[in-house]
């Protein structure tokens, strides 16, 4: 491993810590280094609070050493105004000697004018290390800027034998078995609170009555989004309690009220749905629907991770769980959480 990449590295290790709390912003680090020493570091904690670059050159005691340090950065800093003034400006200003960008941000109001900026300056600029690394950490950012749709987690529970469910009927079986423990359900609520949507079809909101909140955890609720075409959905279930923002989307037009919308849908369901998430700013959206939701996402290609958990219970018989293919997948991981082993793979 490079210098350049063990401090890029840092970088993203810095910028981690404020996961879920810089949006609509991307999550940065950097550090400044001189002689070999790192002198100052930060990161971009919240939206609307300084970024990354000026924590991290506010926190150099001695100052006249910027002019002969590095800036390592994990994001292309940023060319033009917003909440703050522009980085790029910043590091001009500061007259550092070099700087070591982990990806270009392709944000159209930056999209390689701060690099531009910086480099016309007369400062010498190296990008792209550890690029995948960094674009990674802000998957959920880059694909709402670039493909114009939110991050598309699908999340499942099954069996050992691949059922997500029992087969329910009219006079037994009961309806939305829970296969996971309540480490695993703690769990869920956490990737809840990190994420700013949540979806289910029509089949899991009326068989689970799901509430679809973080009420396990400290944290704030995602958007509830519900598929209900034919308003199957009870008008005194959970999901619509108005106790935090939904949206319905339907084939039959219904009065909307303060944390109620009803969506009409005009044209591919799917594609309605994250039309609207995308137009009201949503960067991420976790999917746990049933069989028949997930495998819709699946199908279409419309997906970039999937959370697994699998339990060493068998059903023998039941709702098969989704089929998703491993092939051209960026990476996949395994761990032990409560009574389930979790497959995360990544697209």
């Amino acid at each position: 491993m490079t210098d350049d990449e063990k401090y890029m590295q840092r970088c993203i290790a810095l910028a981690q810590q404020a996961f879920g709390n810089t949006y609509p912003n991307p999550m940065v680090g950097c550090v400044i280094v001189h002689d070999g020493q790192i002198i100052g570091e930060g990161f971009h904690h919240k939206a609307g609070e300084p970024h990354a670059e000026v924590n991290a050159i506010r926190s150099v005691t001695d100052q006249s050493l910027l002019a002969e340090s590095t800036l390592y950065v994990c994001l292309e800093p940023c060319a033009h105004f917003g909440k703050t003034p522009p980085c790029a400006d910043l590091i001009v200003s500061k007259h550092l000697k070099r700087i070591v960008v982990g990806c270009v941000d392709s944000f159209s109001k930056v999209s390689g004018k701060g690099i531009e900026k910086i480099r016309n300056a007369g400062i010498d600029v190296t990008i792209n290390v550890l690029e995948k690394e960094s674009r990674f950490l802000n998957r959920r950012f880059f694909t709402y800027h670039e493909k114009k749709r939110p991050y598309i987690i699908l999340k499942w529970a099954q069996t050992a034998d691949g059922f997500i469910d029992k087969v329910a009927s009219e006079k037994n079986s009961p309806k939305g078995v829970r296969i996971t423990d309540e480490v695993c359900q703690k769990l869920v609520h956490q990737w809840r609170a990190e994420e700013q949507a949540i979806l289910v079809g029509t089949t899991t909101a009326v068989n689970d009555n799901p509430s679809l909140t973080t009420r396990l955890v400290a944290g704030r609720n995602p958007l509830r989004v519900a598929w209900d075409v034919h308003n199957k959905i009870p008008e005194y279930y959970n999901l619509k309690d108005k106790s935090t923002p939904t949206v319905v989307f339907t084939a039959n037009s219904k009065k909307s009220c303060e944390n109620l919308e009803y969506k009409p849908i005009t044209g591919n369901l799917v594609s309605d749905t994250l039309e609207y998430l995308y137009e009201k700013g949503i960067q991420s959206v976790i999917v746990e629907g049933g069989t028949k939701t997930l495998q819709t996402f699946l199908d279409a290609e419309l997906w970039d991770e999937a959370r697994i958990f699998t339990t060493k219970e068998c059903f023998t018989n039941g709702v098969s769980a989704p089929k998703v293919s491993l092939e051209n997948i960026y990476k996949e991981e395994f761990s032990t959480i409560g009574n389930s082993t979790l497959q995360v793979v990544y697209k």
